[in-house]
């Protein structure tokens, strides 16, 4: 059977990005070194980098699609350029309505004003036998955690201190986390939980 996961990056103090985001600082201040891993070590990683885009439909919130509030800046299709990394059906969690936007190599990003479930059920239909993953950011990371709508949880902590930002595990509850793996790096610890009910 299909599962709900979530991959995110973190600090040590729980952040998942810095403050101050803005469109030149989409993560805050120091923010992209949460992710160095990816970039400056990605032979070691090989696998855990493939299970983050594995899944057969994504959902995330607005800004993690696009910097701002209120009515869509139309020209805007995300952070990633003409091919984003999905290749897959992307939900995007949003107030403002907006028509589909197709992009190269099959990411299609698709925006739901409905709330979470709403969004988690048009992904699991798009994902058919496949995971539906939950990218962030840390709002609706912590969204879906509260609502127990996610089976694995796995976790990117780099070692570093923010200090303030984007924090996870805001207002999610008591969880029930059982450590499933841990690997990694001197530029990250993967860490992965399965959540159980």
């Amino acid at each position: 059977m299909s599962k709900v996961t979530c991959d995110i990056g973190m600090s040590v103090d729980g952040y998942v990005a810095g403050p101050n985001q803005r469109l030149d600082e989409p993560l805050g201040d120091n923010g992209e070194r949460l992710h160095r891993w990816m970039f400056e070590e990605p032979d070691a990683h090989t696998d855990v980098i493939e299970a983050i885009t594995a899944a057969g439909a994504f959902v995330m919130g607005r800004n993690m699609f696009a910097s701002g509030r209120g009515e869509w800046d139309l020209d805007w299709n995300g952070w990633w350029g003409e091919e984003p990394p999905y290749h897959a059906p992307v939900f995007v969690l949003t107030h403002y309505p907006r028509e589909p936007v197709p992009m190269k190599g099959g990411t299609t990003f698709n925006f739901v004003t409905g709330g979470i479930e709403a969004a988690l059920a048009q992904a699991r239909e798009a994902a058919g036998d496949q995971d539906v993953a939950i990218c962030g950011g840390a709002q609706t990371v912590n969204q879906y955690l509260a609502a127990g709508l996610i089976d694995e949880l796995r976790l990117h902590i780099a070692p570093m201190v923010l200090g303030a930002g984007e924090r996870l595990f805001t207002g999610v509850g008591d969880l029930r986390l059982e450590p499933a793996a841990v690997s990694g790096t001197g530029m990250v610890t993967h860490v992965t939980y399965r959540i159980s009910r």
